[in-house]
């Protein structure tokens, strides 16, 4: 018999991870939302729910995609959540975004429940998740994460280990999307003053893209900021804002200075206010550079 996986969050990202599981032979019980988003699916391998409690009913694995902190301790926690169902032993993967505190919060509430809870962020855009290509952060036990080793791998290039702290995983998460963020500044700023000088932005991304910063960072958004191509969302301003606020109040919480962080919150803010919530994140820190030296 195939294995049951509870699935939840269909977004850009969860969608194609949903289908790397379908075709990994796992049979999901989806809950989202919005309903019409489990037509995507191959529907002889889903159950179709009504609540996240059915979604997790039987699941030996329940995989949860969700926008915030907020999102995954409801779904966990309200009348119809996954801990009124999920069998002992059970284990929670979820590829969210949070705050390491609340990591740790529910991992103790999974605990008290007889089940487990496992960090496992991830790093890449939809088309990464489409071709295996994520790459996967986990901390927890050592016997769960061993455990999941296996459904994760069907949608990742890679698992790195960071340990048994539930939170860990979820610390490295914020610092990489801080570390990406500041680094499409930095792009769009260089390449601005490039094109302020008559330079060919494209040209200059290009060159930096194949020496001195050769990675799929520099190649991939390096590669949309200088053509200033955003048709492609795959990840929304208004979820890179919600990382930027996240590091900055860890950075306040930790007394860590980070002088960066707070360039990034006030130009991501700065596109909410333009009203450019479901631009790509890449746009409005691009556009905002680029609006700012009167090249809009």
């Amino acid at each position: 018999m195939k294995t049951k996986v509870g699935f939840i969050g269909l977004g850009n990202l969860g969608t194609p991870i949903a289908q790397n599981l379908i075709e990994a032979g796992y049979h999901l019980q989806v809950y989202n939302r919005t309903a019409s988003k489990l037509d995507q699916l191959d529907q002889d391998a889903i159950t179709r729910c009504a609540s996240p409690a059915e979604s997790a009913e039987g699941a030996a694995f329940i995989v949860t995609v969700l926008s915030d902190d907020n999102a995954v301790r409801e779904i966990i926690t309200k009348d119809d959540g996954i801990l009124k169902t999920l069998p002992e032993g059970a284990i929670h993967i979820s590829l969210s975004t949070i705050l390491p505190e609340t990591a740790k919060e529910l991992d103790a509430l999974h605990r008290e429940a007889g089940n487990y809870y496992l960090s496992s962020p991830v790093f890449g855009r939809p088309e990464a998740a489409a071709a295996k290509k994520l790459w996967v952060c986990v901390s927890g036990s050592e016997d769960i994460k061993a455990a999941a080793k296996s459904l994760l791998e069907s949608t990742s290039q890679g698992i790195i280990d960071f340990g048994e702290e539930a939170g860990a995983a979820n610390v490295v998460k914020l610092a990489g999307n801080f570390m990406i963020q500041a680094s499409m500044e930095m792009m769009a700023e260089a390449y601005t003053l490039a094109e302020k000088y008559k330079v060919d932005r494209t040209k200059v991304a290009d060159f930096f893209g194949s020496t001195l910063f050769n990675s799929p960072i520099f190649k991939n958004y390096g590669k949309m900021i200088a053509e200033k191509d955003y048709t492609q969302v795959g990840f929304t301003t208004q979820l890179g804002y919600k990382d930027a606020r996240l590091v900055f109040n860890m950075s306040q919480q930790s007394q860590t200075p980070m002088p960066f962080i707070a360039v990034i919150h006030n130009r991501l803010l700065s596109a909410l206010a333009k009203g450019w919530n479901e631009r790509d994140w890449s746009e409005a820190i691009s556009r905002g550079v680029t609006d700012d030296a009167g090249l809009g």
